[in-house]
């Protein structure tokens, strides 16, 4: 039974494109405490996404499949905020770091001390945060601006690297999977992630408990690329 169950979610979920438990609840019969078990089990089987109360389908052909960045500043700020704040004894004076343009980093980014470091993001909303500082180096990647995402996508981001020496990366990313597999949800992000762990001298991953054991449409590497990953999962 457990069995047709899932497949019928799986079924569901691709017809609707995305589903809420209580959807899912009413529409199969079964409490919302089952299918939550199950969306946890089709979530690690790498079958469907969960965000946020609902489930959603993969689509690997897909570049655009993520929330706006405005949603995801208001799902679970509170560890985001406290997950930000244990970054910042990495961070000191004279460093250049790179933000990506995840809401984990704007936070991150709210909590800076105005010191001598230089800051790289491709984030609309980082660029608008630090303006104000008077000590900190602001370098935007620049390009097409992705208003989804509060995010700049430049071509030339390679050639703007070669002139930056990146002593650390920060970033979150969509989910981690079970074999320690970093996935993002949209080609924009994703690749300056990619670009950015491989040029970094160090990275730290910035992930709530939720991504965990999570997949989503894209690989952009893996846990053994970063230093150390800061997440609230034994909070």
């Amino acid at each position: 039974m457990k069995t047709a169950r899932h497949a019928a979610i799986v079924e569901l979920i691709r017809q609707h494109e995305t589903l809420t438990t209580e959807d899912l609840a009413e529409l199969l019969k079964v409490s919302k405490e089952t299918i939550r078990r199950d969306l946890n089990a089709l979530q690690t089987q790498g079958k469907i996404i969960r965000q946020h109360g609902r489930a959603k389908s993969i689509k690997r052909d897909t570049h655009d499949s993520g929330d706006p960045f405005s949603a995801r500043l208001k799902s679970h700020f509170a560890s985001k905020a406290d997950i930000a704040r244990q970054t910042l004894p990495w961070i000191s004076a004279g460093m250049t770091i790179a933000l990506d343009a995840s809401s984990t980093c704007w936070y991150l980014a709210k909590q800076l001390p105005d010191i001598d470091i230089t800051v790289f993001t491709n984030s609309v909303r980082i660029c608008q945060e630090l303006a104000k500082w008077k000590n900190i180096q602001l370098i935007s990647s620049g390009g097409l601006l992705q208003r989804k995402y509060a995010c700049y996508v430049n071509p030339a981001i390679i050639s703007q690297l070669k002139e930056l020496d990146i002593d650390l990366f920060l970033f979150s990313c969509e989910g981690v999977d079970k074999d320690g597999v970093l996935w993002d949800s949209n080609t924009y992000n994703a690749e300056f992630k990619s670009l950015l762990m491989k040029r970094a001298a160090q990275s730290l991953l910035l992930i709530d408990k939720s991504k965990i054991n999570r997949t989503s449409e894209i690989k952009i590497g893996c846990v053994e690329d970063v230093v150390l990953v800061i997440s609230n999962q034994n909070a």
